[in-house]
C-alpha cells in the first residue's frame, strides 16, 4: 500500500567514492573547508536490495488494482497492455529523474527537492500535491470499506440481498469504522508499528489475484444475474466477447486509473535513504524490478478479472463478484483481508499528510497534542465527507489519477531535473534536459486531456450503471 517507511537511530556513514555517482561528488561544501562528499542520508542504510524492492512494491501497490479490470473492459486487452507498458516505462524514467536530481544536492525528501528547485513555493507545491494525493488514496480505501463491509455483513447474516437496516448502510459504516478504529490509531504520536501491515497488505493483494484467477474458471458467461438486474433488459450477443481494442465514454478513466496505480514517487527517496550501499544504479534497479513485478501483477489481475465479467466489469472489481454469488466463501475471505488491510493503511497514510500540514501551517512549532488531534479530526472528516458524497470509486480513481498522479510522476520530477542539474553539467539545450522538458509537457497534456474527457462524461447526463454501491 501507499505508505512511507522510515528508519531511525542508524549510525552516520560516508559512502566510498565508488558508491557515490560522479555528479554527487561535486556539490555540497563546508563554508570554510574542503569539498564534502554529499550523502543521501545522515545514517547508514541497512536495508538489502531485496527488502528495498519489497518496500517499494508495497508503496506502488494500492487500491488502484481493484479498478484495472474496469479499465481493460473500456480499452480492450491490446490497448490496455500498450497503456500499461507506457505508464510503467514512464514511471521508471521518472524515478531516474528523481535520483539524478537528489544525487546532485544530497536530498532525500520529495518536498525538499521542490525547495531546492523553486524555493519555498516549490516546497509548498510539492507538499500540497502529496497531501491531495494521499487524501485521494485515503478516500479510495474508505470507499472500499463503504462498498464491501455491507456485503460482508450481508454474507455473515446469510442474506442474498441488501436490506434497509442502518448497519447495512455504507455511509454509517465508514463513520463507525473511522471513529472506532482509524481515529484512535491516527491520534497516536508514533505509528511505526503499523508499518508491518505493509507486508500484510501485499499478501492480501496476492491473495486477491489468486482468487481472481481461480474464479475466472468457475464463473460461466453469460451471467444470468446481470441479465436480470442490469440496466439493459437483455444481454447482448457480445456480452461475453473478448475485446482487443475499444474506445468509449468510459475510456477516459483508463489512463488516470493506471497512473493512480503506479504512483510511488514520494517514497522513492526515503527508501533510497535506507538502502545498503546506496548508489543511483542500485536504486534504479530497485525501481525497475518493483515496477516490473507490479506490471505483471496488474496485467494478470486486469486480464483475468475482465475475462470473467467482460462488459459487466464494475469500477471496483470485488463488488462485481457479489452480483454472481453474494455468499461465496472465497470472495468473502478476500473481502475481509482487503478490508483489514485498507482500514489499517488509512492512519498510516494520514501521518505524512498531518506532518506536511504542520510544516506548512506551523513551521518550527513543537509537538502539541491539541493541534495533533484537531488536524487528524479535520482530515478524517474531510475524507469521510468525500466518500459519502462521491457516488463512484471510479471518480476518485479518475480525479486523483488525472491531477496529482501526473504531477508526481511527470510534471514535478521533470521540473526538478531541469532546475537542479547545473547548466555547467547539462546545458538547457542538452538532450537530457530536452527529454525532461518533453516529459513534463507530456504530464500537462495528459492532465488536460484526462480532466477534459472526465468533465465531458460528468456533464453528459448519462446514467452510470457501473460503480461500487
Amino acid at each position: 500500500m501507499e505508505m512511507e517507511k522510515l528508519s531511525n537511530g542508524h549510525r552516520a556513514a560516508v559512502p566510498t567514492d565508488d558508491e557515490v555517482p560522479q555528479e554527487d561528488q561535486i556539490f555540497l561544501q563546508h563554508k570554510d573547508g574542503p569539498t564534502k562528499t554529499p550523502q543521501f542520508t545522515d545514517f547508514e542504510g541497512k536495508t538489502s536490495l531485496g527488502m528495498s524492492v519489497f518496500n517499494l512494491s508495497n508503496a506502488i501497490m494500492g487500491s488502484g488494482i481493484l479498478g484495472l479490470s474496469y479499465a481493460m473492459s473500456n480499452t480492450g486487452i491490446v490497448l490496455f497492455l500498450f497503456l500499461l507498458i507506457c505508464i510503467a516505462c514512464l514511471s521508471s524514467y521518472s524515478i531516474h529523474l528523481l535520483l539524478r536530481s537528489a544525487g546532485v544536492v544530497g536530498i532525500r525528501a520529495y518536498e525538499h527537492l521542490g525547495m531546492r528547485a523553486f524555493g519555498h513555493p516549490g516546497k509548498i507545491i510539492a507538499a500540497v500535491v502529496i497531501t491531495l494525493h494521499n487524501i485521494g488514496a485515503m478516500s479510495s480505501y474508505l470507499f472500499i470499506v463503504k462498498s464491501e463491509l455491507p456485503l460482508v455483513i450481508q454474507a455473515f447474516l446469510g442474506q442474498t440481498s441488501g436490506s434497509d437496516d442502518w448497519f447495512m448502510n455504507g455511509n454509517y459504516l465508514i463513520m463507525i469504522v473511522t471513529a472506532c478504529i482509524i481515529l484512535p490509531l491516527a491520534l497516536m504520536k508514533h505509528l511505526g508499528y503499523l508499518g508491518y501491515t505493509s507486508g500484510f497488505s501485499l499478501s492480501c493483494m496476492v491473495f486477491f489475484l489468486s482468487a481472481v484467477i481461480y474464479k475466472r474458471f468457475h464463473i460461466v458467461c453469460p451471467l444470468e444475474v446481470f441479465a436480470n438486474h442490469s440496466v439493459s433488459a437483455e444481454v447482448s450477443g457480445d456480452a461475453c466477447a473478448t475485446t482487443f481494442f475499444t474506445v468509449n465514454q468510459e475510456t477516459a478513466y483508463a489512463i488516470p486509473i493506471l497512473a493512480f496505480a503506479f504512483v510511488c514517487h514520494p517514497e522513492v527517496l526515503p527508501i533510497y535513504t535506507e538502502l545498503r550501499n546506496p548508489t543511483k544504479r542500485r536504486m534504479q534497479n530497485v525501481g525497475n524490478v518493483s515496477i516490473l513485478g507490479m506490471f505483471i501483477m496488474y496485467f494478470l489481475t486486469a486480464t483475468f478479472g475482465y475475462l470473467t465479467f467482460y462488459e459487466n466489469t464494475e469500477a471496483e472489481l470485488l463488488h462485481t463478484y457479489s452480483k454472481v454469488d453474494p455468499l461465496d466463501k472465497l470472495i468473502l475471505c478476500v473481502r475481509l483481508a482487503v478490508l483489514v488491510a485498507v482500514t489499517l493503511t488509512v492512519p498510516v497514510v494520514l501521518f505524512p499528510i498531518r506532518r506536511a500540514l504542520q510544516q506548512l501551517l506551523f513551521p518550527g512549532k513543537a509537538f502539541h497534542w491539541p493541534r495533533h488531534i484537531v488536524i487528524a479530526l479535520c482530515l478524517l472528516c474531510v475524507v469521510n465527507l468525500l466518500v459519502i458524497l462521491v457516488p463512484n470509486i471510479r471518480d476518485i480513481f479518475g480525479i486523483t489519477g488525472a491531477t496529482t498522479a501526473p504531477s508526481l510522476i511527470f510534471i514535478l520530477p521533470g521540473l526538478f531535473y531541469i532546475r537542479i542539474i547545473p547548466t555547467e553539467q547539462e546545458p538547457i539545450n542538452s538532450r537530457p534536459k530536452i527529454q525532461a522538458a518533453c516529459f513534463t509537457a507530456l504530464g500537462f497534456i495528459f492532465m488536460t486531456m484526462s480532466l477534459t474527457f472526465i468533465g465531458l462524461d460528468w456533464t453528459s447526463g448519462e446514467k452510470r450503471s457501473l460503480g461500487g454501491h
